[in-house]
């Protein structure tokens, strides 16, 4: 049976994502080689492809919250995700009256902070002031989206674990789509997993005692 060649042009067409799967069996010629050297892909086999990582702690259950500005579009969300197989938990508020977010972006921190393989999504009017609430608490990593874009690379690059929302920023059919997007995601190794690595190591710096 003859062996799949990964060649210089496929690793030329990797290279915006960054990675190149190879198959088991697939000879890779030394142009290639260089080329993704040069070109900083990594050559990765099936079973570490980036999003079909079976190691990859699966997402074990949603913490959402909102304040009053977010609350219209948390209520559609909650049913949105639990068709979606989800278990979600409704940290509030549970009306539409005037709150503070960063109590609830607070409340949604802390649950994501104490129980890996959950993520949280935080909604608000802009989606900013949440995010910036949620990364003052160590081990969070949280990422305000309006597109699928940056829902994607927020979980992919960044490692994300908190999603923050604005209400006013983007509709509720906009919003399902990012949020499906930020769950479908999974952190990817490497040079992206280095990175990450030294935002916890300037939290660290920080970080009393």
């Amino acid at each position: 049976m003859k062996k799949l060649l990964i060649t210089e042009k496929d690793v030329l067409a990797a290279a915006r994502s960054g990675s190149l799967a190879v198959p088991d069996g697939a000879l890779i010629t030394a142009l290639a080689r260089d080329t993704a050297k040069a070109r900083k892909v990594q050559f990765v086999r099936p079973a570490e492809t980036p999003g079909t990582v079976p190691a990859q702690t699966p997402v074990a259950g949603i913490v959402i919250a909102s304040d009053h500005g977010g609350f219209s579009l948390k209520t559609e969300l909650i049913p949105f995700l639990s068709g979606k197989g989800f278990q979600v938990e409704d940290l509030g508020p549970a009306t539409d009256a005037a709150v503070d977010y960063p109590d609830f972006a607070y409340a949604v921190g802390l649950k994501v902070k104490s129980n890996p393989g959950v993520l949280g999504i935080m909604i608000d009017g802009a989606g900013i002031g949440s995010s910036m609430a949620l990364n003052k608490i160590p081990g969070i990593l949280a990422a305000c989206c309006h597109n699928e874009f940056t829902a994607r690379n927020a979980r992919q690059h960044n490692h994300a674990n908190v999603l923050t929302l604005g209400s006013k920023a983007i509709g509720a059919e906009t919003a399902k789509t990012v949020v499906s997007a930020f769950l479908a995601s999974i952190p990817e190794p490497g040079r992206h997993e280095a990175r990450v690595n030294k935002i916890r190591e300037i939290e660290n710096r920080f970080s009393k005692g």
